[in-house]
């Protein structure tokens, strides 16, 4: 396996348990919004959808976009104290940084919002680069790699939605797709991630372990 030197995680659904936040939300924002009704028996199948065929079901036009992203990430900010972090994600982190593994967070929501929810795991974090475009996050992959002098070759993109895996791709990275996140598996795995995740234990698994190989090879030999 691969021995990564950064790991790029998404945030919502990946490290924060955010879905709950976003599924009591999301009927007042399509009524602000006025876009295209969902009942409620739809929304679990908006989790087989990319990112664009979700905006096409909606009806929302390119240019309202920065609109609703913005209000979203205002209303979540106002939420933070009400989202958790999932289970495990401290023991990863503090296990990544053990191994010499750099962690990034790049997120569609606002940085503050994000370390709010962190509290004092923050620290755990490299570099965080927030406010990434709905359909950006390939830009900003790229360039946290580079300030952080990692190659893309040896950096992996952790996230639960099928734009993660499409901007890894895009930005020449690997991909890790978890499985208790927004989108569902299958649709995730259909996608073709390079890893796929079932819990925050084989995170730290795969990646610790293969940074510790990696350190196991290089030891010189004793002429003993």
């Amino acid at each position: 396996m691969t021995r990564y030197r950064l790991a790029i995680f998404d945030f919502d659904g990946t490290l924060a348990d955010s879905l709950p936040w976003f599924r009591a939300s999301f009927q007042d924002m399509i009524a602000r919004f006025d876009l295209a009704p969902v009942g409620a028996d739809e929304i679990e199948g908006l989790r087989m959808m990319t990112g664009r065929q979700i905006m096409a079901r909606l009806n929302v036009p390119m240019w309202r976009l920065p609109a609703i992203v913005s209000d979203m990430r205002k209303r979540k900010l106002a939420a933070a104290g009400e989202i958790s972090l999932f289970d495990g994600v401290g023991e990863m982190l503090s296990a990544l940084q053990h191994s010499d593994i750099k962690v990034a967070i790049v997120s569609s929501d606002s940085e503050e919002s994000v370390r709010r929810v962190l509290g004092p795991m923050a620290s755990l974090i490299s570099r965080f680069d927030c406010g990434a475009a709905v359909f950006g996050k390939h830009r900003k992959f790229r360039r946290v790699a580079r300030r952080l002098g990692a190659k893309p070759a040896h950096t992996i993109c952790i996230g639960d939605e099928l734009r993660d895996i499409e901007a890894a791709r895009t930005a020449g990275m690997d991909s890790g797709a978890v499985s208790w996140g927004y989108a569902f598996p299958a649709a995730l795995q259909a996608a073709g991630p390079t890893h796929f995740f079932d819990s925050m234990a084989e995170i730290t698994h795969r990646l610790a372990n293969a940074a510790a190989t990696a350190q196991d090879t290089h030891v010189p030999q004793s002429c003993g």
